[in-house]
């Protein structure tokens, strides 16, 4: 990196060459972890705070979807604006914005009132961690641009971002036992103040030096091709085909082929279509996004299974759903180690699907008393999911070129949220829809809603007919998470497929992301076509994996 001459804390990141990072860089890296964990830890941190905010709010069932799915929704939708502002305004500068804001949303959030205010502050936190997620992926870009350490730092991404949504849930599950509901925004707050100290000091600053001029319109056209279509694909399975929620989707679907066109067509457009061009772009985010999606699916069941079907308090439900997570930091590691050590990545992604979707297997075999078939069943597709998302991150930041590291990062991290999101969506309404169908037509209404629901009215009805409420509800839940299960299973088992199909074509290099050179074979680096110069060596020109130096041959020695 070198000095831009224009703003001296501005990093230049179109410099040729990379470096080693040193003890600056990987301290730098741990300022960054937190934002990263605060996200992802608020993907997660209502589950077990649903009941107690069920009580105090007393939202309906469309409400309590919003408050858990609005963040989420509107981090995705704008994601790729925050990612390409960030490379037009400096990734550390939006990265300290979008820290204000998220501590004074969660404030906000802590003490709400009603359920609107409640999802009016949670669509507040989604604007600001679409400011962080984006700025702390392509701060790892521009700070690691060794190969080999790029890795293992976003190794340490993958897992931070992955255990952030299990010790979310944890979180919530400790501060729900002791303190109101609101204590699991709050924890947000010292965190973002540190990072405001400590990030000038300990972040470089980094932006690309000819960003183009800012496309105003993409940015409404994002929000309209996403928010739509989740909205109805997440209701018409429980609420039917509904002339409204199937126009919802086509609606979102029509402003997608907009924000395409406009993409295409604009001279200066958010997303540019080259990164598109590389076979490593393009399959690292669509893979990517079905890793999301069977991680946040599983996530909406388990944890609501822990604490309603087996009736655990939030702090045992928050315990036990720490055993899952004590493999994911070894695996990302693991998966970096195989690639480096020769494994091709396709085969390494294929065995991350199909471990992923073993574990989906087993949640489907479980009854209404099955923990610890449920705890393996989560623990393997976590480990799946995090094998298949950290090589998937290594190959699309690998394949950008690094002065638009912001706007990669923010269009596979949209793939990433989407994907949760649809998870939850999809998989949720799945399980929703099995669920209103296996609860008799003479129950309550809002026994039909949710099993909370169900539950709630069990309280209140005489002892006998509440325990064959409760039974019948749970079971029905059971069913539903078993239905969700082996959808989830057949989608994984395609990914697999595709990932073996596709990945062992793509032939990467180191230098490949910081030329952009968009060739159709090049994606990044991959062990599986490692460039037989030395990596030590003094001397790397940058060269394409497809070109070929002359060779000249003598008569006694070999090529040279």
């Amino acid at each position: 990196m070198t000095t831009n001459p224009i703003n001296p804390t501005a990093t230049d990141v179109s410099s040729p060459g990379s470096h080693r990072a040193g003890r600056r860089e990987w301290t730098a890296l741990s300022v960054l972890m937190l934002p990263l964990l605060l996200v992802s830890m608020d993907v997660s941190v209502l589950y077990f705070a649903v009941p107690a905010i069920s009580a105090d709010l007393e939202p309906s069932g469309t409400q309590q979807l919003w408050i858990f799915d609005i963040y989420a929704f509107v981090l995705a939708g704008l994601l790729m604006t925050m990612g390409a502002l960030g490379d037009r305004i400096g990734r550390r500068r939006l990265l300290l914005i979008g820290a204000a804001a998220f501590g004074a949303a969660s404030l906000v959030a802590a003490y709400a009132h009603s359920a609107e205010t409640l999802i009016a502050a949670r669509a507040v936190l989604g604007i600001g961690g679409a400011t962080l997620m984006p700025s702390t992926m392509a701060l790892v870009r521009t700070m690691f641009r060794d190969p080999a350490q790029r890795a293992q730092a976003i190794g340490v991404w993958s897992a931070v971002m992955t255990g952030g949504v299990a010790l979310g849930s944890v979180l919530s599950g400790v501060l729900v036992e002791y303190f109101w509901w609101g204590s699991v925004f709050l924890v947000n707050l010292p965190a973002m103040a540190l990072l405001l100290v400590l990030g000038p000091v300990l972040l470089p600053e980094s932006r690309n030096p000819r960003p183009g001029r800012f496309d105003v319109l993409s940015v409404p056209l994002s929000m309209a091709a996403v928010l739509p279509v989740i909205y109805g694909l997440k209701e018409i399975p429980s609420e039917g085909w509904n002339v409204r929620y199937v126009l919802s989707v086509t609606v979102g679907l029509l402003f997608a082929a907009l924000f395409v066109h406009r993409q295409r067509t604009s001279a200066s457009p958010m997303i540019p279509v080259d990164l598109f061009r590389g076979r490593g772009f393009s399959p690292a985010v669509a893979l990517n996004l079905i890793a999301s999606f069977a991680m946040m699916g599983s996530a909406y069941f388990t944890t609501q299974y822990l604490q309603s079907v087996l009736g655990k308090s939030a702090l045992e439900s928050a315990l036990w759903s720490l055993l899952p997570s004590v493999l994911i930091g070894a695996v990302a590691p693991l998966a970096a180690h195989l690639v480096q050590r020769g494994v091709h990545r396709a085969y390494v992604v294929t065995a991350g699907f199909t471990t992923a979707a073993c574990g989906y297997a087993l949640l489907a075999l479980a009854g209404t008393d099955s923990l610890w078939l449920v705890l393996a069943g989560a623990g393997i597709l976590a480990s799946g999911v995090v094998t298949v998302m950290s090589q998937m991150t290594d190959m699309a930041l690998s394949a950008a070129p690094v002065e638009k590291a912001g706007t990669a990062s923010s269009v596979l991290e949209t793939g990433q949220e989407f994907g949760g999101a649809l998870g939850m969506a999809v998989l949720g309404s799945i399980g929703t829809a099995v669920y209103h169908h296996a609860i008799p037509a003479s129950a309550p209404a809002p026994a039909h809603e949710t099993l909370g629901g169900a539950l709630a009215v069990a309280r209140e009805m005489p002892a006998a007919a509440g325990d064959v409420l409760v039974t019948v509800a749970r079971e029905a839940f059971t069913d539903g998470m078993r239905g969700a299960a082996l959808a989830a299973v057949a989608v994984l088992l395609g990914a697999a497929v595709t990932a073996a199909a596709t990945l062992r074509r793509v032939r990467v290099r180191e230098d490949c992301g910081e030329k952009g050179c968009g060739e159709e074979d090049c994606g990044g680096q991959d062990a599986g076509a490692q460039d037989p110069v030395r990596k030590d060596s003094p001397d790397r020109s940058p060269r394409h994996s497809l070109e070929r130096r002359p060779v000249r041959r003598t008569r006694r020695g070999p090529a040279t």
